[in-house]
């Protein structure tokens, strides 16, 4: 009697490729890396699950409700195990790794981290329970100069300047303007300013019509005045110095908001420097970012050409991130690159061409007598660098060749009696249609010419 059969199916909120997109997923990867490490980052990875009390001692509220616990079956059963928990991002567990082996690394540490994260969160179009976070994070001892806030901007309009996805915008502000100008209006709660920094985080969903009403509403209760003063300066444009400049103007009488207008015009500054067009870095307010760890300069970045998508890369400034785990002061700035919510708007925006390959040459098979010398041809052709595919047993041509066209190979190499009696093979490039006779001992130097 045989047993019913499962159905195959992927959990929701997963982004599961055929070959060729995930060829193309690596290849990003591969970018992004490159990028990373020409600015001079080192890589790091961190467990997949860390130690529930570690993981969740800076989350809580509706962080800690997306939270995966894990723990086997026989541990859990026998309690033989503290709990754990699945990652939901890459930066606490950065604090923990650093925080650990604050005596083995060398400040300012300048690490990245390529890895899946997890987060059970309603899954939607560009929202994933499962993907892979890219992150770049500088982290300083007692103090960490504000030129590291320019750089991090910088690092990623390199990388999506390499990675060609169209138009882009870092859109940068420092919660400290918000938090000076809260203060100097009399709110002097630290919980009120964050809420009310929580609520503009809302700006592009609601608006800022819904915003100025929350602010004002029973939970925050601020004046109608203060709110529309707060939709004013989030609503300010202009080129960067214009909008420094007119933050100035407002004379707000607090050494934060002049802290944090400082920082900011430093940053575009740093951000000049290091050669970024403003068009791909602006000065917008309206960011503050809902995590409660940033402390000073925040981040978002947007496909222009892909609005509906929102923000694809994002992170900020944090003071004292690590102070949970050690009591050395370890200052950071980071922001971190959402891979697969990338690829998943660049591959619905026809961005992406998932039509890659990983074999550069398809070897035929004409004859079983020829096996040995086929794959010999394959080593060579190896050990020159191509990427080879060997057809493992004769079959008609035009089998082969349907099968080399549907891997999109872009060259398919046969060698017949006739050929290895005359030390030739002949190559057909798959791309145009042609072919042509090339010395067998040739033939590595002819495709990396074609190649390249």
């Amino acid at each position: 009697m045989s047993s019913a059969i499962v159905t195959p199916r992927t959990p929701k909120g997963v982004m599961e490729l055929l070959p060729r997109q995930q060829i193309a997923f690596q290849r990003m990867l591969d970018t992004i890396r490159r990028g990373y490490e020409r600015f001079g980052f080192l890589p790091v990875e961190t467990p997949v699950f860390e130690l529930s009390d570690v993981l969740l001692t800076k989350s809580g509220g509706e962080t800690e409700k997306q939270v995966y616990f894990v723990q086997s079956t026989g541990n859990r059963q026998q309690s033989r195990e503290p709990d754990m928990a699945l990652r939901f991002d890459l930066t606490v567990p950065l604090a923990r790794y650093v925080a650990e082996h604050e005596r083995d690394l060398a400040f300012p540490f300048r690490r990245y981290q390529m890895q899946r994260v997890y987060r059970g969160e309603r899954a939607q179009k560009g929202r994933y329970r499962e993907f892979y976070q890219c992150d770049v994070d500088v982290i300083g001892k007692d103090t960490l100069p504000i030129g590291y806030d320019a750089e991090i901007p910088a690092v990623i309009s390199r990388v999506f300047t390499d990675l060609n996805v169209g138009r882009f915008q870092i859109n940068l502000s420092n919660r400290k303007v918000l938090q000076g100008l809260l203060a100097a209006s009399g709110v002097s709660d630290a919980d009120a300013r964050m809420a009310v920094l929580r609520e503009i985080d809302k700006l592009d969903k609601i608006g800022r019509a819904a915003v100025e009403a929350n602010l004002t509403g029973e939970g925050i209760g601020l004046s109608a005045d203060l709110a529309r003063r707060i939709g004013e300066v989030v609503d300010m444009a202009g080129t960067n110095a214009e909008i420094v400049m007119a933050l100035r103007g407002l004379n707000v009488d607090d050494p934060v908001f002049a802290a944090g207008v400082e920082e900011l015009e430093a940053v575009t500054r740093g951000l000049a420097a290091f050669g970024v067009p403003e068009a791909n870095a602006r000065i917008n307010l309206a960011i503050a970012r809902g995590l409660d760890y940033y402390t000073g300069t925040v981040y978002e970045t947007h496909l222009l050409d892909r609005p509906g998508f929102g923000s694809v890369c994002s992170g900020g400034r944090y003071e004292d991130l690590a102070g949970l785990y050690t009591k050395s002061r370890l200052p950071g700035v980071g922001i971190s690159i959402g891979a697969t919510r990338l690829f998943a708007a660049l591959l619905d925006g026809g961005a992406v061409a998932a039509d890659a390959t990983m074999a550069h040459v398809f070897l035929c098979q004409l004859d079983p007598a020829l096996q040995a010398e086929v794959f010999a041809l394959a080593a060579e052709l190896r050990d020159a660098g191509l990427n080879t595919e060997v057809q493992m047993e004769a079959a008609k041509m035009a089998r082969q060749m349907k099968h080399a066209d549907r891997l999109g190979v872009p060259f398919a190499v046969m060698m017949g009696p006739d050929e290895a009696a005359a030390g030739t093979v002949t190559v057909k490039d798959l791309r145009s249609g042609t072919q042509e006779t090339v010395a067998r001992d040739a033939v590595a130097a002819r495709l990396l010419a074609a190649l390249a």
